[in-house]
């Protein structure tokens, strides 16, 4: 997340839409190269309400993206 914080600063592009995508996908990316193969642990099946909350604001940025690249009288 500092990386993509340093790197979204340099570039000159940082946001927080931004920001919390990137974010997002390294959760989703190392959730998914630490999964056991046998058993889940407790906490890890409580890792399933913060993705699903992050990709229903994902959602919402999307869609606030896309409303507003729509003219005016489309929606």
């Amino acid at each position: 997340m500092l990386a993509s914080l340093l790197v979204l600063a340099a570039l000159g592009f940082l946001t927080l839409e931004l920001f919390f995508v990137l974010s997002l996908i390294g959760l989703l990316v190392i959730v998914e190269f630490t999964a056991p193969f046998n058993v889940t642990p407790r906490w890890r099946r409580r890792l399933r309400w913060l993705i699903a909350f992050g990709l229903l604001v994902f959602g919402l940025i999307v869609v606030r993206r896309v409303l507003s690249i729509l003219p005016s009288g489309v929606f």
